[in-house]
């Protein structure tokens, strides 16, 4: 068996974060890595203890949430939280960040962003990396590494399991795929 790169497991830690999004606008996750330790995750929620987006809706001005903290913000006040250094770290994250986690990210000391999906790439945000000598670097997740889909397919799968139950005349083989099904879903 053949392992996943350094790079596909950090970037599937950054989407297993974005799984913990509060923000339905876009799921977003981060993970600050350093000498191929996580040091730090986050992923764009409400402010702690305040209300959430999936509870009441984006709050938006200007087409931002302004209720959201982006998980690049709350991967690097995590360190800041608990006094972990981020100079020459690398932070992973599921979408280019904006221009303003750009600023945190430059003024963090992070040395290489990896990013797994184009979002917005503002062209300052482009120079901004280049002028402060930051790499920047795109990783196709693969979906070997984490099933983006799984929701939908889990769904679907359900929803073929109540129409073969209404039309099959074999409860045993209704009754066995659907165990094989609830085994590979967790149904």
């Amino acid at each position: 068996m053949e392992r996943i790169s350094w790079n596909q497991y950090f970037m599937a830690q950054s989407r297993l974060l974005a799984l913990r999004s509060t923000c339905t606008r876009l799921m977003v996750g981060a993970t600050i890595v350093r000498d191929k330790r996580i040091i730090a995750g986050g992923y764009n929620g409400s402010v702690s203890g305040g209300v959430h987006c999936i509870d009441e809706g984006c709050y938006v001005i200007d087409g931002h949430c302004v209720r959201t903290v982006h998980a690049e913000a709350n991967a690097l006040l995590q360190c800041a939280k608990f006094g972990v250094p981020t100079e020459g770290a690398e932070i992973y994250v599921t979408h280019f960040p904006c221009l303003q986690c750009c600023k945190q990210i430059i003024q963090a000391g992070i040395k290489t962003l990896y990013y797994a999906e184009d979002y917005k790439n503002h062209p300052y945000a482009v120079e901004l990396f280049a002028e402060a000598g930051i790499e920047t670097k795109q990783v196709a997740l693969t979906e070997l590494a984490v099933d983006d889909h799984y929701r939908e397919k889990e769904k679907y799968i359900r929803e073929l399991l109540e129409e073969l139950k209404s039309q099959t005349n074999d409860p045993k083989k209704y009754y066995a795929l659907k165990a094989d099904a609830e085994s590979l879903f967790e149904l």
